[in-house]
């Protein structure tokens, strides 16, 4: 079993459903549940995000807003490019400024959550290699 598998099913938010309208920009299996609505007419993107283990998007840089991550639970990764990972655990907040190029997802042993609140839009770009994260 791996580390923190309860948050599949007993985590701060419900786990939501596979995510996969994005699954093109991730490697593994993640899973999304939106937290606010249309109906609620606000202008950003609220939802929990779960990773199995060793499950991460793609570099990616969001445009016209920013992204702010609220971790929940387990343990994962974030990492902006040209800068060493940084190991995120529950409770750590990161901010990550319109046109910062990064990405984040679970360590290769434990799920990992948080909460995705993101403005603006989304650019995709190339994954993050295996050679990449093993060194992790």
């Amino acid at each position: 079993m791996a580390k923190n598998e309860e948050l599949k099913t007993n985590g701060v938010f419900p786990v939501g459903d596979k995510n996969d309208a994005y699954a093109q920009y991730f490697i593994g299996q993640s899973y999304l549940k939106g937290l606010v609505s249309p109906e609620d007419n606000i202008d950003f993107g609220v939802g929990n995000v779960t990773f199995e283990p060793g499950c991460r998007n793609d570099w990616h840089i969001h445009h016209n807003g920013f992204q702010i991550l609220l971790v929940t639970g387990g343990e994962g990764w974030y990492q902006e490019w040209g800068k060493p990972a940084q190991l995120l655990k529950q409770g750590d907040v990161v901010v990550i400024k319109e046109g910062v190029k990064h990405w984040h997802g679970a360590t290769k042993d434990s799920w990992f959550s948080h909460v995705a609140i993101t403005k603006g839009t989304s650019e995709w770009l190339e994954k993050v290699t295996d050679a990449e994260y093993n060194k992790l």
